[in-house]
């Protein structure tokens, strides 16, 4: 039965956890039973905890540690170092020069400074008249300022380098003239186009957000894009269900299939149904239209009453009850596995630890941006040290959970120029509401993580690295990516904040199995949901061989050729290579084997709140 639902800020939160004995879990702590501290009793690491937890709270769960030291570090180096303040010094000359050459028409045309990429604050064509373009150009020079300022510096860590060049762009984000009414143009032509209107509709989007803020509420789907009837509409059934997940087995549409099926395992970070979106961009869809028999993990919206789920119990009672059901159903056969984001994490850790028991149950793995290696995780690993993730664990430890603001706070920051600030504009001083895509309402339905699993993946993964550092263990035995022996397809997406393509591509130094990468255009989520067709799409594709040498990502991008089109067509040929019998589609679920259909998909968990 699906597990009960408990929603945060309800009259009767649970109380906080005394810590107990450690559970067991190889290499991997238990997130929310830390080692006691010498000479400390149990009552006091139980008030230190609860203090931590309520600063935690108060502060969003950032430590502020990470902040100090990253600035008392730059700070140092920076005072023993006169040749880069004299850099510094005549780099704010030049700019100054720069900028008064330009509004007085000397030189090119062209402004001096440009914004990033990615930051459309600018892009309203009255940001190139004047007074507009120079204070649009004033605030780019000082930002490339304070880029050089805090690039890397000899003695100073690296990452504290580049959280010095975090806080700072975060900082001044805060003060970007587009933030303000009478310095943003497009403000003022919306203000005089509608007498004052777009303020007045901005003014009471600003009350409906902060009582949303206050009460936590959470934002239902919106009626024009309903589960199960807009999104994840795809046919199927759930034909499993435990206390962790829902597995859908997804009804044929051809009339033979492929003998050996697909398992997906999403991230249970978001809900899955980002592979199952609308039915023009659907890879569920897709997959199932092309002769493929598909099953999908559909994880639960665990609650406090599950705080004590652990990496392990994802493991087996998610991944391994998974393949184990779909053995059933479809007996006697290999299974293509795919996993997404940190699904994919998860799928790496269970296959290597099936090649180590000899498990060869899995006919191939497709990790989609997926990391195996947090060396080297992006802007994500910046503030997860010691300190970070003890003030998380305790605040976990208190609520049972990380709450789903919690965790989109977290996403919102790295892409603060868009996700923040470029939507209050929108939506505070244009009167413009969020307008729902299939996408931004999947975006939106986030979930929470139980408190021991995501400390143990902070911790294990993100903060120590122990997977490809040979010392995570499963069981009490140490896994090995490179035991793992089948076929893998590994995608990476170029614009990526969450799983940078250089850390995703690291896939390949840690093992020696025949091995395709692609590299394709766009994001996180917008480069896996690459619909055939699409004509901005391009991908790079490489095949390493079972045992060839490793190329690094610079030298493997230098010899790349860029292929236009989805790499969905790609991913299709190699699953068709791997995979060439057809047979008669397999009956719905196995009610001899205990596998009577439950109910239609999309199931019950994606709707938990």
């Amino acid at each position: 039965m699906p597990a009960k639902l408990v929603k945060p800020g309800s009259p009767n939160p649970p109380a906080p956890r005394t810590p107990g004995p450690v559970a067991s879990t190889g290499a991997v702590h238990a997130a929310s039973e830390p080692t006691k501290q010498p000479h400390q009793t149990l009552d006091h690491q139980t008030l230190d905890r609860s203090v931590r937890a309520v600063m935690a709270r108060l502060s969003g769960g950032v430590s502020m540690h990470a902040f100090v030291e990253a600035w008392t570090d730059w700070a140092y180096h920076m005072g023993e170092s006169p040749g880069r303040q004299l850099e510094l010094v005549e780099r704010a000359q030049q700019s100054a020069l720069k900028l008064m050459a330009h509004a007085a028409g000397i030189g090119p045309d062209t402004p001096p400074f440009t914004p990033k990429p990615y930051d459309h604050r600018f892009g309203h064509p009255d940001w190139q008249k004047l007074p507009f373009r120079m204070w649009q150009q004033g605030f780019l020079a000082v930002q490339d300022w304070w880029d050089h300022a805090t690039d890397h510096l000899r003695g100073l860590r690296p990452e504290d380098a580049d959280r010095a060049r975090f806080i700072a762009r975060q900082t001044l984000d805060t003060v970007s003239p587009s933030n303000f009414p009478a310095l943003n143009p497009e403000i003022i032509a919306a203000t005089l186009a509608t007498g004052g209107g777009n303020l007045t509709e901005g003014a009471a989007h600003v009350v409906q957000d902060m009582v949303k803020t206050l009460t936590q509420a959470h934002d239902p789907v919106p009626e024009e894009f309903r589960l199960g009837e807009v999104l994840a509409r795809t046919p199927g059934t759930v034909v499993f269900r435990n206390e962790l997940f829902e597995l859908i087995q997804y009804a044929p549409q051809t009339g033979q299939v492929r003998a050996e099926p697909i398992l997906i395992v999403p991230a249970w970070i978001m809900k899955y149904y980002i592979l199952d979106l609308s039915p023009h961009n659907s890879m569920v869809k897709y997959l199932v239209g092309q002769g493929f028999t598909v099953f999908m993990i559909s994880w639960c919206n665990p609650t406090a009453e599950q705080a004590d789920l652990s990496l392990e119990d994802y493991r087996t009672k998610g991944v391994m009850a998974a393949l184990d059901a779909v053995g059933r159903i479809v007996p006697d056969r290999k299974v293509h596995s795919v996993g997404y984001c940190l699904g994919g994490t998860m799928l790496a850790i269970a296959a290597a630890t099936m090649a180590r028991d000899g498990d060869d149950r899995l006919a191939s793995i497709t990790l989609m941006a997926a990391q195996v290696d947090f060396a080297e995780a992006g802007e994500l690993l910046l503030f997860v040290d010691e300190s970070q993730v003890a003030f998380l664990e305790d605040m976990m430890w208190d609520q049972g959970y990380l709450d789903r603001s919690q965790m989109a706070r977290t996403f919102s920051t790295i892409r603060a120029e868009d996700l923040i600030w470029s939507r209050a504009v929108r939506r505070y001083f244009l009167g413009q509401d969020d307008l729902p895509t299939d996408m931004g309402v999947w975006a939106a339905d986030t979930t929470r993580m139980p408190a021991r699993m995501h400390g143990e993946y902070l911790r294990g993964l993100f903060l120590e690295n122990r997977l490809t550092a040979g010392r995570f263990a499963v069981g009490g035995r140490v896994i090995a990516l490179k035991d793992i022996a089948a076929p893998m397809f590994v995608v990476a997406t170029e614009v990526d904040h969450i799983a940078p393509w250089r850390s995703v591509y690291k896939t390949q130094l840690f093992t020696d199995c025949d091995l395709t990468f692609v590299l394709t255009s766009g994001g996180h989520n917008s480069g896996i949901v690459n619909v055939p067709g699409d004509p901005r799409s391009t991908f790079f594709l490489s095949h390493r061989p079972a045992g060839a040498s490793y190329a690094g990502p610079d030298e493997w991008l230098r010899r790349a050729e860029a292929r236009g089109g989805s790499w969905w067509l790609a991913w299709k040929d190699w699953l068709e290579a791997q995979n060439e019998e057809f047979v008669p589609p397999p009956a719905t679920g196995a009610p001899d084997r205990g596998l009577a259909p439950i109910m239609p998909a999309p199931g019950t968990y994606v709707f938990q709140t």
